[in-house]
């Protein structure tokens, strides 16, 4: 029996250029990663394929599975999305399963049943540093935390975008503020997973690709998550406690 691992963060936090950088540099690690597809309602994008980024269906194909006890159907930002649970378990039959996406869908998987002898192991990729948090908590900053988080993956998010489009629509920028507002809430779910990697190159950094090899934070984050699937503790790694966000 496998392994379900789960890497998980905020969208343009950097988990796709971190798993695309983990099957280019270590494609021992990254080739027993079985990716688990999820269900998901809204209209597949440019690039993405039915059956392998998710199982793209009507929302109220995807909301008559919350009646199937095979199922937990999750809302994510403004989408309805659904995890089999049997598919996973013959993920997990056949080696370790692989989990890459949002918080919400992360942390139901820290608590989905699995097959007896699997293990779990779950690693969250946040914008800032436990230390960062604390010092923008200080009361003599006067910060409002919620809004500095917001502002940081906007920003993110919308050079990400940029990059990806060009001149931006109204339902970029309405998608563009869904989910940098879904941030925070996404960040407080940190505590639940066994590691947190601190990664400011998140997707809209060039340190990923641009020069062949990951440079800066995108270079220790992916050196830090290596170590874990190798089941040692980084000391890029960081465990967050409750409360930490308020």
């Amino acid at each position: 029996m496998g392994r379900l691992v789960i890497l998980s963060g905020p969208s343009c936090a950097g988990k796709s250029p971190l798993h695309a950088a983990l099957r280019k540099f270590h494609p021992d690690l990254a080739g027993p990663l079985r990716t688990i597809v999820l269900y998901n309602s809204r209209a597949p994008r440019p690039g993405e394929a039915d059956g392998a980024d998710y199982h793209f269906r009507p929302r109220a194909e995807i909301e008559r599975l919350r009646e199937s006890e095979g199922f937990i159907v999750m809302d994510v930002r403004g989408d309805v999305q659904a995890l089999e649970l049997a598919a996973v378990e013959r993920l997990l039959a056949a080696g370790d399963a692989f989990f890459e996406g949002n918080p919400f869908v992360g942390s139901r998987l820290l608590q989905a049943p699995l097959p007896e002898g699997a293990a779990r192991l779950s690693v969250f990729l946040a914008p800032l540093s436990r230390l960062e948090i604390i010092e923008l908590r200080a009361p003599e900053r006067r910060v409002d935390l919620e809004v500095f988080v917001t502002d940081v993956m906007r920003r993110k998010l919308l050079r990400r975008t940029r990059r990806q489009k060009g001149i931006l629509s109204l339902k970029d920028l309405e998608e563009v503020e869904r989910r940098a507002s879904s941030a925070y809430a996404e960040l407080k779910l940190a505590p639940g997973f066994d590691f947190v990697l601190p990664n400011h190159d998140g997707e809209d950094s060039e340190n990923w690709d641009a020069f062949y090899y990951p440079l800066a934070d995108a270079r220790r984050t992916l050196a830090a998550f290596v170590n874990i699937l190798q089941g040692r503790t980084p000391q890029a790694a960081e465990r967050w406690e409750e409360g930490l966000l308020p």
